[in-house]
């Protein structure tokens, strides 16, 4: 099995961060040094590594993800689903930090 570390430019970096997430939960992983992000769905923990590296300029330890399953709603009578959605914390090198107020543009 190959490792898939290719470099990405700019541009899909920006599209692999969608939004960081600011729950009281991933508020309380900060002091951990640990932040979350939801992410593009198809993209992989080396993208996802670089993408966070190249867009703060920080060295990451460890990228976790996990895909959150959209839950079942009914709306106007219609039975659908909500969208899935891809989750990632990311555990930055000691001496290491991200301003929590940074937008992603």
């Amino acid at each position: 099995m190959s490792n898939n570390k290719t470099k990405i430019t700019l541009e899909r970096a920006y599209d692999i961060i969608k939004k960081p997430i600011t729950t009281e939960k991933s508020t309380n992983l900060q002091q951990f040094n640990q932040y979350s992000f939801i992410v593009l769905k198809n993209s992989n923990s080396y993208e996802i590594k670089s993408a966070i590296e190249m867009i703060f300029k920080v060295k990451v330890d460890k990228v976790n993800t996990s895909i959150l399953r959209g839950k079942g709603k009914t709306f106007k009578g219609q039975f659908g689903f909500r969208k899935d959605i891809k989750r990632a914390i990311v555990k930055l090198v000691e001496g290491n930090t991200i301003d929590p107020s940074l937008e992603i543009k």
